[in-house]
């Protein structure tokens, strides 16, 4: 029998991005702010995406490159503070509200 795991329980901080809470980042966590004020090659940055001239959606710069943040995708910030998107149907299967 294969070995089995069970994901160790943690407590994340997470923001759901939305195009109107793209445009007003009045409620965006402390976090966030910080990641958008860095250096778009810094890890852990957060900047616009510009595809084809065009500003659409958000990019993390992560330890594996740039990863593309969808409306809707939730920014989390992990146990070492580590930031990465995630798509609502992976986060409502994998988290619930504390």
């Amino acid at each position: 029998m294969m070995p089995q795991y069970r994901k160790k329980p943690v407590v994340i901080e997470a923001f759901q991005m939305t195009p109107k809470r793209r445009t007003d980042n009045s409620d965006w966590p402390e976090w966030l702010n910080r990641a958008w004020n860095m250096e778009r090659d810094e890890e852990g940055a957060v900047y616009p995406s510009v595809r084809g001239g065009v500003v659409c959606q958000l990019e993390i710069r992560t330890l594996e490159g740039a990863h593309l943040v969808s409306w809707g995708d939730f920014i989390i910030q992990g146990v070492h503070g580590e930031l990465y998107p995630c798509k609502p149907d992976i986060f409502n299967a994998t988290y619930d509200p504390v």
